[in-house]
């Protein structure tokens, strides 16, 4: 991929007998805003580190821009990291803290100077200037950090969940401030977080990665409405999974049996016989007094719950699953106790694969 700016080709990484990341071939974008998204222990921050330098490849290589990094200190790789913790120094001012890195290098004062106005002013902390880190917000700390590692103009920022350590209200404002300063910038970021709303809202693209391994990669609607694996259609938002095997195929409409009933699912590539895993958003599903044809899910209405923005609704089927379906508002044809039938529009399903 000709506008590729780093490179990871059957990169892999074990710590004794343990190997965390597996196999890994990704091609990241110069400009793009790609998220590293799983759970711990999943390989995300050790796939970071490895391209910061700071772990070296068990196997494969990792090239910036066209070339291979095996052999070349972090500071040599033309990409900077920004911790969770944000690793300010605390007996530094906020202009020493963003202006280390110039020193560093020896430019020249008058340099220096001009170049951290400018980083104060894109991270909007001008007035900030003779301020500690102790003096500051958890907020105004991580954009000291952020402009700390843009000074040095890198091709690649890395970014270890760097908004971890702040509250909710903080953390969402912080997500939109990065994209909008990534976008005015066109700098390449990679973005760790096992925070999945996080990734939907700041991505371009999305590696989802399970045990090692990255499961799928795709921009994030794409991951939401049509999730390839069991694990990032539970994993991904909320999502109702049913485990069933294809009782027939017709006209690209799979009928499907499961311990909870029989339904229907648009999907191609299916043969009688095999196992298959059904995913079907809340929103997705319907309820209705009159039987649905294709569908023989029946329930009863377990309970309400009010979300703000809309109701939640739980319904338990025959076989004890527990199925969630939301509305902007309390459906009042129905109430606690209720049987229901559930059905869905079969393209509004996704039919996935049972890994082997």
């Amino acid at each position: 991929m000709s506008d590729s700016i780093v490179s990871l080709i059957g990169v892999e990484k074990s710590f004794g007998k343990n190997k965390v990341v597996k196999n890994m071939n990704v091609e990241i974008k110069e400009g793009e805003f790609l998220t590293l998204l799983g759970p711990s222990g999943c390989g995300k921050t050790t796939t970071l580190r490895m391209i910061a330098g700071f772990e070296e490849v068990s196997s494969g290589t990792i090239k910036v821009q066209g070339e291979s990094v095996a052999d070349k200190e972090p500071y040599e790789r033309d990409v900077n990291t920004v911790f969770q913790n944000y690793a300010l120094f605390p007996h530094m001012t906020v202009f020493d803290n963003i202006a280390y890195g110039l020193k560093i290098r020896k430019r020249p004062k008058t340099e220096i100077i001009k170049r951290v106005n400018e980083m104060l002013d894109l991270v909007q902390l001008k007035g900030y200037e003779k301020r500690k880190p102790d003096a500051l917000s958890g907020g105004q700390k991580q954009r000291v950090a952020i402009a700390r590692a843009l000074i040095n103009n890198p091709k690649v920022l890395l970014l270890d969940e760097p908004l971890g350590a702040l509250d909710l209200k903080l953390r969402k404002q912080m997500q939109i401030e990065l994209k909008r300063l990534q976008k005015k910038l066109g700098i390449t970021f990679i973005y760790v977080t096992h925070d999945q709303e996080e990734a939907l809202t700041m991505s371009d693209r999305i590696a989802v990665m399970n045990d090692g391994v990255i499961e799928q990669l795709a921009v994030p609607r794409e991951i939401y409405d049509r999730p390839l694996t069991r694990f990032v259609a539970g994993f991904i938002g909320e999502s109702n999974i049913f485990d069933g095997k294809v009782k027939g195929v017709r006209d690209g409409i799979i009928d499907v049996e499961t311990s909870a009933g029989t339904m229907e699912v648009k999907g191609n590539g299916f043969e009688v016989g095999e196992d298959i895993h059904i995913s079907v958003r809340p929103e997705n599903i319907n309820v209705s007094d009159d039987s649905v044809k294709g569908f023989n899910l029946k329930g009863k209405i377990k309970d309400y719950i009010y979300m703000g923005t809309f109701v939640k609704t739980s319904v338990d089927l025959k076989d004890n699953t527990e199925i969630k379906y939301s509305r902007f508002e309390k459906d009042e044809n129905f109430k606690e106790g209720d049987s229901v039938n559930i059905y869905w529009n079969p393209e509004r399903a996704v039919a996935i694969k049972v890994k082997r």
